[in-house]
């Protein structure tokens, strides 16, 4: 977990849907929020995490809570919001500022192929694809994630996650419990791996 200001975070600016500037505090001011940082739109993986988490937007809702995708970049957010991946608002941070201030990872040239073959991945690309999710590989291939869930008014900081592996996130039911909430939403279906190989 890496070491932030949440007050010092809060003041990074993100652009939202009208294209308009908005300090990320603003998210969490008058209500809890879960701020899912996706890699990239295009990212097939990514699309079928904010689908799974999206899973609980009727309980989030319920509680009170906004669920608040945010994008390092604008390349494929037509596509993203066309495919209707996450059922919450979306933001673009343009300047990756949040990104970096979080501490998730930039991979360099080398250090990307693995990481974007290792086993996590291709379960959670086997996963997306068995649900008929495709990705594109337009865009910063090499930005990683996470989440980041705060309390109303940013009192506290209930979950950060980054990811280690691009496949990495958290389950429904640590977002549920982070927030204190009971959710009936069931995760997707786990592939079947036989000596590595996923078959779906």
């Amino acid at each position: 977990m890496a070491n932030f200001d949440l007050s010092q975070v809060g003041k990074n600016l993100l652009k939202n849907e009208s294209g308009e500037n908005v300090e990320l505090q603003s998210l969490w001011q008058d209500q809890p929020v879960v701020l899912f940082f996706l890699r990239r739109f295009g990212c097939q993986v990514c699309r079928w995490t904010a689908s799974e988490v999206s899973k609980l937007e009727p309980d989030l809702r319920a509680s009170g809570v906004a669920l608040v995708g945010i994008g390092p970049e604008e390349l494929g957010l037509k596509e993203f919001k066309e495919g209707g991946f996450l059922k919450g608002s979306i933001f673009v941070d343009e300047q990756k500022k949040s990104y970096k201030d979080l501490g998730f990872k930039r991979y360099t040239a080398i250090s990307v192929l693995p990481a974007a073959i290792g086993k996590k991945v291709r379960d959670v690309a086997a996963k997306a694809k068995a649900d008929g999710i495709q990705g594109n590989f337009s865009g910063d291939l090499l930005q990683s994630g996470g989440m980041l869930i705060v309390d109303k008014g940013g009192e506290h900081v209930l979950m950060h996650f980054i990811q280690d592996s691009p496949g990495d996130y958290p389950t429904l039911e640590e977002i549920s419990k982070s927030l204190g909430i009971s959710t009936a939403a069931k995760p997707g279906q786990k592939p079947v791996c036989n000596d590595d190989v996923c078959t779906r």
